[in-house]
């Protein structure tokens, strides 16, 4: 499944509502911020609910630390959705990718990014960033807060 940068159809939004952790004295992690990139599954019909979550410190925001699949809703969902209770309990809850590079950092970032989900108002707004994603993903105006509007027609 394809994953987009969530920025690239909704820049202002994903860059206002970006979470970050400021840590200081953190074990296994250097002090400083680090920035939470949502990525979305763009594959036409997919309902993975799910986000990836590449974490970037403040002061090289082009260097990826660690990439962390999260799925949001129960694990009865991914049983369904994957048709496999294994395949499902690797979608529910917070993991590091597999597929893609950690740093020597990604075990200590995991532990953050589990604590940054404690915020109840987070979670929400990642599967409402999935919405957007998914369902409106080609009007912009609704993630700016504008109301789109409808072209006139011609008599």
């Amino acid at each position: 499944m394809p994953m987009v940068p969530f920025y690239t159809r909704f820049r202002d939004l994903a860059f206002r509502e970006m979470r970050s952790a400021t840590v200081r004295d953190w074990p296994g992690l250097p002090d400083g911020e680090y920035g939470f990139l949502e990525s979305y599954c763009d594959e036409k019909g997919c309902d993975c609910r799910r986000v990836i979550i590449n974490v970037i410190p403040a002061n090289a925001p082009n260097k990826i630390l660690a990439t962390i699949n999260y799925g949001w809703e129960e694990q009865a969902f991914y049983v369904r959705w994957m048709r496999d209770p294994e395949l499902a309990r690797e979608c529910k809850g917070p993991v590091l990718d597999p597929l893609n590079p950690q740093s020597q950092y990604a075990p200590a970032l995991l532990r953050l990014f589990e604590t940054v989900l404690q915020d109840e108002a987070y979670v929400r707004r990642l599967a409402r960033h999935y919405a957007l994603f998914k369902g409106t993903g080609r009007r912009r105006e609704a993630a700016s807060g504008r109301k789109a509007r409808r072209p006139r027609r011609r008599r």
